[in-house]
């Protein structure tokens, strides 16, 4: 169904819902993101809008716009599938220019994993990548978020 939707339309939508949770009464006002495909795309853009983003963990989606990477204030932690060429082939850019800007990430690339290798309802899903990918999303938000 996003494939019909109004990327821009949806966007607003995904900003209304971080300022929706920041404000909540229960939030601690730190708040992070994590997405996998179109979502990891969803991260990285609201790394670029939310400068007050707490940590994002973009899984295999598109990369911030290069012009936009200074922007970002958010701690990256970024997840990639080894065998995902199509993606892959953004992110030698993105890093260039997130090092030129002195931001915060780390990239890690799964060998031998595909794209969608955390979704385990599909042959790609690889379940070391998986797991492995899951201890390090956690353990970067306990170290960014909590405190």
């Amino acid at each position: 169904m996003q494939r019909q939707m109004d990327r821009d339309v949806m966007m607003e939508d995904w900003v209304a819902a971080f300022e929706w949770l920041k404000a909540h009464p229960l939030s601690t006002g730190r708040i992070g993101a994590v997405g996998f495909c179109y979502g990891g795309g969803v991260v990285n853009q609201l790394a670029v809008r939310r400068p007050d983003l707490g940590a994002g963990v973009p899984f295999y989606g598109s990369p911030a716009d290069l012009e936009d990477v200074p922007a970002i204030q958010a701690p990256l932690l970024i997840q990639l599938g080894g065998l995902d060429d199509r993606v892959n082939a953004r992110y030698p850019a993105y890093q260039e220019a997130l090092d030129a800007a002195g931001k915060e990430y780390t990239l890690h690339v799964y060998e031998g994993a595909n794209h969608g290798f955390h979704n385990d309802t599909t042959p790609r899903y690889d379940e070391d990548a998986a797991m492995l990918a899951q201890e390090r999303t956690m353990a970067f938000f306990n170290e960014k978020l909590r405190g």
